[in-house]
Protein backbone atom coordinates (compact mmCIF):
# COMPACT_ATOMS: atom_id res chain seq x y z
CA UNK A 1 0.00 0.00 0.00
CA UNK A 2 2.80 2.30 0.62
CA UNK A 3 4.99 1.45 -2.41
CA UNK A 4 1.35 2.24 -4.68
CA UNK A 5 1.21 5.57 -2.60
CA UNK A 6 4.40 6.50 -3.23
CA UNK A 7 4.21 5.91 -7.21
CA UNK A 8 1.39 7.87 -6.96
CA UNK A 9 3.37 10.58 -5.20
CA UNK A 10 6.28 10.42 -7.66
CA UNK A 11 3.82 10.28 -10.58
CA UNK A 12 2.47 13.86 -9.48
CA UNK A 13 5.33 15.23 -8.96
CA UNK A 14 6.74 14.21 -12.66
CA UNK A 15 3.49 15.34 -14.23
CA UNK A 16 3.67 18.78 -12.22
CA UNK A 17 7.28 18.93 -13.87
CA UNK A 18 6.31 18.80 -16.85
CA UNK A 19 3.63 20.88 -17.01
CA UNK A 20 5.36 24.16 -15.80
CA UNK A 21 6.34 26.04 -18.30
CA UNK A 22 7.43 29.57 -17.30
CA UNK A 23 7.08 32.30 -19.64
CA UNK A 24 10.04 34.59 -20.46
CA UNK A 25 9.46 38.21 -19.69
CA UNK A 26 9.86 39.47 -23.23
CA UNK A 27 7.26 37.49 -24.55
CA UNK A 28 4.68 39.09 -21.55
CA UNK A 29 6.19 42.65 -22.66
CA UNK A 30 5.35 42.42 -25.99
CA UNK A 31 2.05 41.46 -25.30
CA UNK A 32 0.76 42.96 -22.94
CA UNK A 33 2.13 46.58 -24.50
CA UNK A 34 -1.14 46.04 -26.54
CA UNK A 35 -2.92 45.97 -23.23
CA UNK A 36 -2.18 48.78 -21.33
CA UNK A 37 -4.90 51.23 -20.68
CA UNK A 38 -7.07 48.00 -20.00
CA UNK A 39 -5.52 47.53 -16.67
CA UNK A 40 -5.66 50.93 -14.83
CA UNK A 41 -8.12 51.06 -11.96
CA UNK A 42 -8.32 47.79 -12.24
CA UNK A 43 -7.50 44.50 -9.92
CA UNK A 44 -5.04 41.73 -11.49
CA UNK A 45 -5.31 38.79 -10.57
CA UNK A 46 -2.17 36.13 -10.43
CA UNK A 47 -3.21 32.52 -9.82
CA UNK A 48 -0.71 30.37 -11.32
CA UNK A 49 2.39 32.09 -10.36
CA UNK A 50 4.68 31.85 -7.67
CA UNK A 51 4.98 35.53 -6.12
CA UNK A 52 8.64 37.19 -7.43
CA UNK A 53 9.96 33.47 -9.18
CA UNK A 54 7.28 34.55 -12.26
CA UNK A 55 7.69 37.32 -14.72
CA UNK A 56 4.28 37.64 -14.79
CA UNK A 57 4.66 38.73 -11.47
CA UNK A 58 7.61 40.78 -12.29
CA UNK A 59 6.12 42.37 -15.07
CA UNK A 60 2.86 43.53 -12.71
CA UNK A 61 4.52 44.55 -9.85
CA UNK A 62 7.25 46.61 -11.39
CA UNK A 63 4.85 48.15 -13.79
CA UNK A 64 1.92 48.42 -10.80
CA UNK A 65 2.17 52.25 -10.82
CA UNK A 66 2.55 52.56 -14.85
CA UNK A 67 -0.27 50.37 -15.37
CA UNK A 68 -2.44 52.31 -12.69
CA UNK A 69 -3.33 49.22 -11.36
CA UNK A 70 -5.82 49.16 -8.32
CA UNK A 71 -4.66 45.98 -6.67
CA UNK A 72 -2.14 43.14 -7.37
CA UNK A 73 -2.57 39.25 -6.23
CA UNK A 74 -0.13 37.03 -6.88
CA UNK A 75 -0.45 32.90 -5.38
CA UNK A 76 1.88 30.15 -5.55
CA UNK A 77 0.84 26.53 -5.60
CA UNK A 78 2.44 23.66 -3.11
CA UNK A 79 3.50 21.74 -6.28
CA UNK A 80 5.32 24.24 -8.11
CA UNK A 81 8.84 23.13 -8.71
CA UNK A 82 10.57 26.58 -8.43
CA UNK A 83 8.82 27.64 -5.46
CA UNK A 84 10.95 30.12 -3.67
CA UNK A 85 14.03 30.09 -5.50
CA UNK A 86 14.85 33.59 -6.54
CA UNK A 87 13.91 35.08 -3.42
CA UNK A 88 13.60 32.77 -0.09
CA UNK A 89 10.25 32.83 1.44
CA UNK A 90 11.46 32.75 5.10
CA UNK A 91 12.46 36.22 3.92
CA UNK A 92 9.49 37.81 3.03
CA UNK A 93 7.14 39.55 5.92
CA UNK A 94 4.81 38.06 7.06
CA UNK A 95 6.21 34.25 6.37
CA UNK A 96 6.94 31.54 8.94
CA UNK A 97 10.88 30.19 7.96
CA UNK A 98 9.19 26.70 7.34
CA UNK A 99 10.74 26.24 3.67
CA UNK A 100 8.17 25.79 0.51
CA UNK A 101 4.89 26.49 1.29
CA UNK A 102 1.99 28.42 -0.66
CA UNK A 103 1.75 31.91 -0.19
CA UNK A 104 -0.75 34.56 -1.59
CA UNK A 105 0.70 38.35 -2.25
CA UNK A 106 -1.55 41.09 -2.13
CA UNK A 107 -0.01 44.57 -3.23
CA UNK A 108 -1.93 48.04 -3.56
CA UNK A 109 1.23 50.37 -4.15
CA UNK A 110 4.57 50.03 -4.53
CA UNK A 111 6.41 52.36 -3.11
CA UNK A 112 10.11 53.70 -4.40
CA UNK A 113 12.05 52.20 -1.31
CA UNK A 114 15.33 53.39 -2.48
CA UNK A 115 14.60 57.18 -3.89
CA UNK A 116 15.63 56.36 -7.27
CA UNK A 117 12.79 58.26 -9.00
CA UNK A 118 12.23 54.92 -10.23
CA UNK A 119 9.92 51.79 -9.21
CA UNK A 120 11.56 48.73 -9.77
CA UNK A 121 12.19 45.19 -8.76
CA UNK A 122 14.25 46.35 -6.20
CA UNK A 123 11.40 48.49 -4.58
CA UNK A 124 9.15 45.03 -4.52
CA UNK A 125 11.76 43.24 -3.05
CA UNK A 126 12.09 45.51 -0.40
CA UNK A 127 8.19 46.19 -0.24
CA UNK A 128 7.96 41.89 0.26
CA UNK A 129 10.75 41.93 3.01
CA UNK A 130 9.51 44.41 5.25
CA UNK A 131 5.57 44.61 4.96
CA UNK A 132 4.12 41.78 6.48
CA UNK A 133 0.88 42.49 5.16
CA UNK A 134 1.82 41.77 1.74
CA UNK A 135 3.06 38.11 1.44
CA UNK A 136 0.74 35.59 4.02
CA UNK A 137 0.64 31.87 3.86
CA UNK A 138 -2.63 30.30 2.21
CA UNK A 139 -3.80 27.92 3.89
CA UNK A 140 -4.40 25.17 1.35
CA UNK A 141 -2.43 24.32 -1.56
CA UNK A 142 -2.40 27.13 -3.73
CA UNK A 143 -4.43 25.17 -6.54
CA UNK A 144 -6.60 27.74 -9.14
CA UNK A 145 -9.83 25.64 -8.01
CA UNK A 146 -9.18 25.58 -4.03
CA UNK A 147 -12.00 27.89 -2.64
CA UNK A 148 -9.06 29.95 -0.90
CA UNK A 149 -8.24 30.93 -4.59
CA UNK A 150 -12.06 31.48 -5.77
CA UNK A 151 -12.48 33.92 -3.46
CA UNK A 152 -9.83 35.81 -4.77
CA UNK A 153 -10.69 35.33 -8.34
CA UNK A 154 -13.86 36.71 -7.32
CA UNK A 155 -12.07 39.98 -6.82
CA UNK A 156 -10.16 40.52 -9.81
CA UNK A 157 -11.01 42.24 -12.73
CA UNK A 158 -8.68 40.76 -15.23
CA UNK A 159 -6.95 37.63 -14.87
CA UNK A 160 -3.56 37.30 -16.56
CA UNK A 161 -1.22 33.85 -16.34
CA UNK A 162 0.32 30.88 -17.94
CA UNK A 163 -2.00 28.02 -16.37
CA UNK A 164 -1.09 24.48 -16.79
CA UNK A 165 -1.84 23.44 -19.90
CA UNK A 166 -3.56 19.85 -18.53
CA UNK A 167 -5.78 21.64 -17.13
CA UNK A 168 -6.60 24.76 -19.86
CA UNK A 169 -10.06 23.43 -20.09
CA UNK A 170 -10.74 23.49 -16.42
CA UNK A 171 -8.99 26.69 -16.43
CA UNK A 172 -11.18 28.48 -18.71
CA UNK A 173 -14.46 27.13 -17.87
CA UNK A 174 -13.62 28.45 -14.08
CA UNK A 175 -12.92 31.87 -15.88
CA UNK A 176 -15.99 32.20 -17.86
CA UNK A 177 -18.32 30.53 -14.88
CA UNK A 178 -17.16 33.39 -12.73
CA UNK A 179 -17.30 35.84 -15.87
CA UNK A 180 -13.85 37.04 -15.68
CA UNK A 181 -11.63 39.28 -18.23
CA UNK A 182 -8.84 37.28 -18.85
CA UNK A 183 -5.34 37.33 -21.06
CA UNK A 184 -3.43 33.94 -20.90
CA UNK A 185 -1.07 31.17 -22.52
CA UNK A 186 -2.36 28.13 -23.91
CA UNK A 187 -1.61 25.67 -26.21
CA UNK A 188 -2.31 26.03 -29.79
CA UNK A 189 -4.04 22.44 -29.73
CA UNK A 190 -6.38 23.47 -27.59
CA UNK A 191 -8.36 25.80 -30.08
CA UNK A 192 -9.44 22.41 -31.08
CA UNK A 193 -10.84 21.88 -27.68
CA UNK A 194 -14.77 21.18 -27.39
CA UNK A 195 -15.41 23.76 -24.89
CA UNK A 196 -12.56 26.90 -26.04
CA UNK A 197 -13.48 26.26 -29.87
CA UNK A 198 -17.04 26.63 -28.79
CA UNK A 199 -16.00 30.04 -27.15
CA UNK A 200 -13.94 31.24 -30.43
CA UNK A 201 -17.23 30.45 -32.19
CA UNK A 202 -19.61 32.43 -29.86
CA UNK A 203 -16.92 35.15 -30.05
CA UNK A 204 -16.42 35.26 -26.15
CA UNK A 205 -12.98 34.21 -26.53
CA UNK A 206 -9.89 34.83 -29.34
CA UNK A 207 -6.42 34.88 -30.02
CA UNK A 208 -4.27 37.83 -28.40
CA UNK A 209 -2.10 39.76 -30.98
CA UNK A 210 1.24 37.42 -31.03
CA UNK A 211 0.94 35.27 -34.27
CA UNK A 212 0.30 32.07 -33.97
CA UNK A 213 2.61 31.13 -36.23
CA UNK A 214 5.10 31.97 -33.67
CA UNK A 215 5.66 29.24 -31.60
CA UNK A 216 7.18 30.21 -27.90
CA UNK A 217 10.41 29.48 -25.96
CA UNK A 218 9.52 28.96 -22.54
CA UNK A 219 12.09 27.92 -19.11
CA UNK A 220 11.94 24.88 -18.10
CA UNK A 221 12.49 23.67 -14.22
CA UNK A 222 15.72 21.16 -13.76
CA UNK A 223 15.37 17.55 -14.27
CA UNK A 224 13.05 18.29 -17.48
CA UNK A 225 13.62 17.84 -21.24
CA UNK A 226 15.08 20.98 -22.40
CA UNK A 227 16.24 22.09 -26.06
CA UNK A 228 18.83 24.87 -25.88
CA UNK A 229 20.16 27.36 -23.37
CA UNK A 230 19.12 31.11 -23.32
CA UNK A 231 20.82 33.59 -20.91
CA UNK A 232 21.90 30.60 -18.41
CA UNK A 233 18.28 28.99 -18.66
CA UNK A 234 17.21 26.00 -19.89
CA UNK A 235 14.25 26.63 -22.18
CA UNK A 236 11.80 24.63 -24.40
CA UNK A 237 9.87 25.21 -27.77
CA UNK A 238 6.13 24.71 -26.79
CA UNK A 239 3.47 25.88 -29.65
CA UNK A 240 1.96 28.31 -28.00
CA UNK A 241 -0.51 31.38 -27.99
CA UNK A 242 -2.29 33.92 -26.18
CA UNK A 243 -6.04 33.45 -25.66
CA UNK A 244 -7.98 36.68 -23.79
CA UNK A 245 -11.64 38.03 -23.79
CA UNK A 246 -10.30 41.41 -23.52
CA UNK A 247 -11.07 43.12 -27.15
CA UNK A 248 -8.35 43.56 -29.54
CA UNK A 249 -8.06 45.79 -33.21
CA UNK A 250 -6.37 42.90 -34.68
CA UNK A 251 -9.97 40.42 -34.18
CA UNK A 252 -12.00 43.93 -36.24
CA UNK A 253 -8.97 43.64 -39.44
CA UNK A 254 -10.61 43.00 -42.19
CA UNK A 255 -8.53 40.00 -44.32
CA UNK A 256 -7.89 40.74 -47.92
CA UNK A 257 -8.68 38.16 -49.99
CA UNK A 258 -7.82 37.90 -54.13
CA UNK A 259 -8.71 35.17 -55.31
CA UNK A 260 -11.24 33.86 -57.16
CA UNK A 261 -13.33 30.82 -56.71
CA UNK A 262 -12.83 27.94 -59.36
CA UNK A 263 -13.85 24.57 -59.02
CA UNK A 264 -10.61 22.89 -59.93
CA UNK A 265 -8.69 25.06 -57.61
CA UNK A 266 -11.31 24.79 -54.69
CA UNK A 267 -12.74 21.25 -54.82
CA UNK A 268 -15.72 20.16 -52.77
CA UNK A 269 -15.69 17.85 -49.70
CA UNK A 270 -16.48 14.11 -50.59
CA UNK A 271 -18.15 13.93 -47.57
CA UNK A 272 -19.45 17.75 -46.56
CA UNK A 273 -20.99 20.26 -48.60
CA UNK A 274 -17.98 22.58 -48.67
CA UNK A 275 -14.91 23.74 -50.48
CA UNK A 276 -11.55 23.06 -49.70
CA UNK A 277 -9.54 26.01 -49.08
CA UNK A 278 -5.81 24.79 -48.39
CA UNK A 279 -4.41 28.46 -47.09
CA UNK A 280 -5.60 31.50 -45.29
CA UNK A 281 -4.44 33.69 -47.94
CA UNK A 282 -6.43 31.75 -50.77
CA UNK A 283 -10.00 32.26 -49.48
CA UNK A 284 -12.24 33.33 -52.45
CA UNK A 285 -13.66 37.08 -52.60
CA UNK A 286 -16.67 35.62 -54.58
CA UNK A 287 -17.63 32.58 -52.97
CA UNK A 288 -20.49 32.51 -50.30
CA UNK A 289 -20.94 28.93 -49.28
CA UNK A 290 -19.31 27.14 -46.37
CA UNK A 291 -15.69 26.64 -47.11
CA UNK A 292 -13.17 24.85 -45.11
CA UNK A 293 -9.48 26.66 -43.79
CA UNK A 294 -6.96 25.27 -41.79
CA UNK A 295 -6.91 25.99 -38.02
CA UNK A 296 -4.71 28.42 -38.06
CA UNK A 297 -7.68 30.72 -39.47
CA UNK A 298 -8.50 31.85 -35.75
CA UNK A 299 -5.63 33.66 -35.60
CA UNK A 300 -7.42 35.92 -38.91
CA UNK A 301 -10.64 35.24 -37.30
CA UNK A 302 -12.82 39.25 -37.70
CA UNK A 303 -16.16 38.09 -36.31
CA UNK A 304 -17.64 41.39 -38.52
CA UNK A 305 -16.49 39.56 -41.66
CA UNK A 306 -16.76 35.92 -41.49
CA UNK A 307 -18.57 33.78 -39.24
CA UNK A 308 -17.47 30.22 -38.10
CA UNK A 309 -19.58 27.04 -38.58
CA UNK A 310 -18.08 24.85 -36.53
CA UNK A 311 -14.65 22.32 -36.17
CA UNK A 312 -14.79 19.72 -38.88
CA UNK A 313 -12.52 16.44 -37.70
CA UNK A 314 -12.94 13.10 -37.22
CA UNK A 315 -14.67 13.66 -33.96
CA UNK A 316 -17.64 11.72 -32.67
CA UNK A 317 -18.33 14.31 -29.96
CA UNK A 318 -21.72 16.09 -30.28
CA UNK A 319 -21.32 19.22 -29.90
CA UNK A 320 -22.05 22.90 -31.43
CA UNK A 321 -18.86 23.46 -31.93
CA UNK A 322 -17.70 20.29 -33.76
CA UNK A 323 -18.99 19.47 -37.19
CA UNK A 324 -19.23 15.77 -38.90
CA UNK A 325 -19.06 14.70 -42.38
CA UNK A 326 -20.65 11.82 -43.61
CA UNK A 327 -19.37 8.51 -42.57
CA UNK A 328 -16.54 7.84 -45.51
CA UNK A 329 -14.26 4.51 -45.93
CA UNK A 330 -10.66 6.38 -45.88
CA UNK A 331 -8.47 2.97 -45.25
CA UNK A 332 -8.68 -0.07 -43.24
CA UNK A 333 -7.99 2.42 -39.75
CA UNK A 334 -10.35 5.44 -40.83
CA UNK A 335 -13.37 2.70 -42.19
CA UNK A 336 -16.07 5.46 -41.11
CA UNK A 337 -14.08 8.26 -41.10
CA UNK A 338 -16.32 11.97 -40.60
CA UNK A 339 -13.56 14.46 -41.15
CA UNK A 340 -12.75 16.46 -43.94
CA UNK A 341 -12.12 14.63 -47.32
CA UNK A 342 -11.08 15.26 -50.87
CA UNK A 343 -10.65 12.68 -53.17
CA UNK A 344 -10.59 9.85 -50.72
CA UNK A 345 -7.67 10.94 -48.94
CA UNK A 346 -8.46 12.30 -45.13
CA UNK A 347 -7.71 16.38 -44.62
CA UNK A 348 -6.12 17.33 -41.45
CA UNK A 349 -8.48 19.26 -39.19
CA UNK A 350 -10.65 22.53 -41.00
CA UNK A 351 -12.37 24.85 -39.18
CA UNK A 352 -16.00 26.01 -41.64
CA UNK A 353 -16.37 29.36 -42.36
CA UNK A 354 -18.92 31.54 -44.32
CA UNK A 355 -18.94 34.88 -45.34
CA UNK A 356 -21.15 37.20 -43.76
CA UNK A 357 -23.01 39.03 -46.24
Amino acid sequence: MATTSLNKNLHRANQAKNDEFYTQLADIENELKHYKDRFRGKVVFLNCDDPYESNFFKYFASNFKYLGLKKLIATSYAGSPIIGIQLPLPLMAGLKPNGKQPLKIEIYEVPDADGDGAVDLSDVRHLLENDKNTATPITGNGDFRSDECIELLKQADIVCTNPPFSLFREYVKQLVEYEKKFLIIGNKNATKYNVIFKLIKENKLWLGYRDINSDMWFTVPDGTVYEKIIDGKKVKHIMACWFTNLDTTKRHKKLDTYKKYSANEFPTYDNYNAIEVSKVADIPMDYDGAMGVPITYVDKYNPDQFEILGVFDDKREKSEAFIQGNPTYVDEQHKRYVGPVIKGKALYTRILIMRKK
